[in-house]
């Protein structure tokens, strides 16, 4: 008999398991699940990686199983509240497959699709619900949804959260739920900060740990190499080109960086992509399917996705560059040696970033191994290829026959604001859209750079809407995923224009 047979788990979800061969439980799924089906809150400290997704989904769904309940319209029965789309998607995905013979609904509901498909699909009432918060606080703002019938509530990450600026919009939604519920809290890390907020969730909770804060996988080997950041992309080349790297992730701390990295890839003749929050959720979600069925051999990422890429096969991770908050670094090599394979994590550090690692060895009391460069390196380095961008030249003439830069204050003395110099437009192949060179982005930290406004609680907002003659709109509809109306109606013909032009002079 199987430790989840010796739970007395109902048999819809025994048969979910053997289906898929899961057998054998993981440290906390061992501690977590007999607490959790007698109805105790928990606090886990637990990355990810770890199992904790079934160590919560399959005493929840046992506990539907046993008390079925007809869905309640814009209502909802489990809440779990994840800080990234891509860890959301991920956990929807796994209650479907541990549910697919209970005959339950699940709803997965994120910033960057379309927020009236959303609704439609939470109108007649779904059982468990995973959100990132700020969507799901639009949802709520346009009476889409409402958590009065929240009996089990999940918040998962939360050290994460708090890096993501999440505090405000947890406190709201904490308000939001009822009083009598289950709360299941999780955090890889539990500083004073997180502690004070599981409090704030939790009513005398098992506590629950099963991986120390802040250590690497005990199956990762960890290596260092020095080098100058102009060479960090030609090495990158080359030891991607090694046929021992199956499938790999490359970290970068910023958005522009990553983009920068495919580019010169893709002139390598590497297939990659890129993942981070100023990709549309469609370029995302055809990264990680590309990535997670083998289309993709290299995926270059942010620290934004660390946590929420749990993709079976990653045989080395490289830091392309070191994050500047220690605690990201355990999360980024934990996305290798899963399942109990081995992994290599390789760090390319430059002269600037040497404080970094010290403070990495410091957290994780780990020496990371040094490995010199390639024979022949500054030959490679200097036959690099760059990667092919487009000529200023070649922007498409308006109509009155003015290049595309003379609008935007090229070509003038003093460009657009008389400085004296012409100054490339937002958006051309020498300017980011933050007005940096794409050499000159300042380094920003990982916690901040990466925030997205799907993950920010939305603000409220009374101005009316004069565009449609409605009520005031929220932060939400007025397109901060996407969701803007684009239906304006008929423009004010010749006459309206004269009749508005009259009562205005009166």
């Amino acid at each position: 008999m199987s430790f989840f047979e010796e739970l007395g788990l109902a048999q819809p979800l025994l048969k979910a398991l053997a289906a898929s061969g899961y057998d054998t439980p993981t440290p906390i799924q061992m501690q977590a699940i007999p607490p959790l089906l007698e109805g105790r809150d928990l606090c886990g400290i637990a990355q990810t990686g770890t199992g904790k997704t079934a160590a919560f989904a399959l005493p929840s769904l046992h506990h539907f199983a046993t008390n079925i309940k007809p869905r309640v319209p814009y209502g909802c029965r489990m809440l779990v509240l994840s800080p990234t789309r891509e860890l959301a998607a991920q956990i929807a995905e796994k209650f479907r497959d541990y549910g697919k013979f209970l005959g339950l609904t699940v709803n997965c509901v994120f910033g960057g699709m379309p927020i009236f498909t959303q609704k439609k699909k939470l109108q007649a009432g779904t059982d468990i619900l995973v959100a990132t918060p700020g969507r799901l606080l639009d949802l709520i703002e346009q009476r889409a949804l409402s958590l009065k019938d929240v009996e089990i509530f999940v918040l998962d990450e939360a050290d994460q959260m708090m890096d993501l600026g999440f505090i405000h919009a947890l406190k709201r939604i904490d308000l939001m739920l009822p009083k009598k519920r289950q709360s299941l809290f999780f955090s890889a890390t539990m500083p004073k900060a997180i502690a004070e907020l599981g409090n704030r969730f939790l009513n005398n909770p098992v506590r629950v740990s099963v991986t120390p804060a802040a250590t690497t996988a005990e199956r990762v080997d960890q290596f260092v190499t020095f080098v100058t950041q102009g060479e960090k992309q030609a090495l990158l080349n080359y030891r991607l080109k090694d046929e021992a790297v199956e499938r790999a992730l490359v970290f970068t701390r910023t958005k522009h960086g990553a983009d920068r990295v495919v580019r010169h890839l893709a002139g390598a003749g590497i297939k990659a992509a890129a993942i981070h929050g100023n990709k549309s959720q469609g370029q995302r979600t055809a990264a990680m399917q590309g990535f997670r069925h083998g289309h993709l051999k290299v995926l270059v990422a942010t620290d934004i996705a660390a946590r929420g890429i749990d993709v079976p096969g990653v045989s080395h991770v490289f830091n392309y560059e070191l994050p500047n908050v220690p605690d990201q670094y355990v999360h980024r090599i934990g996305r290798t040696a899963r399942a109990g394979a081995d992994g290599i994590a390789v760090s390319f550090v430059s002269d600037d970033e040497r404080g970094y690692l010290k403070d990495i060895e410091r957290l994780t009391k780990v020496r990371l191994m040094q490995v010199g460069l390639p024979e022949g390196f500054r030959q490679l380095v200097a036959e690099m290829p760059k990667p092919v961008v487009a000529k200023r030249e070649e922007q498409p003439r308006r109509a009155g026959g003015r290049p595309g830069a003379e609008r935007q204050g090229q070509g003038r003395p003093g460009g657009r604001q008389g400085s004296g110099r012409a100054r490339p437009a937002h958006g051309s192949p020498l300017m980011s859209r933050d007005g940096y060179g794409r050499d000159e982005i300042p380094v920003r930290d990982d916690r901040n750079s990466e925030r997205r406004d799907d993950q920010r609680a939305p603000r409220a907002d009374n101005r009316p809407n004069h565009k449609r003659g409605g009520p005031p709109i929220s932060a939400a509809s007025q397109g901060r995923d996407g969701d803007r109306p684009r239906n304006y109606g008929p423009k004010p013909s010749g006459v309206g224009k004269f009749k508005t032009a009259v009562k205005r002079a009166r």
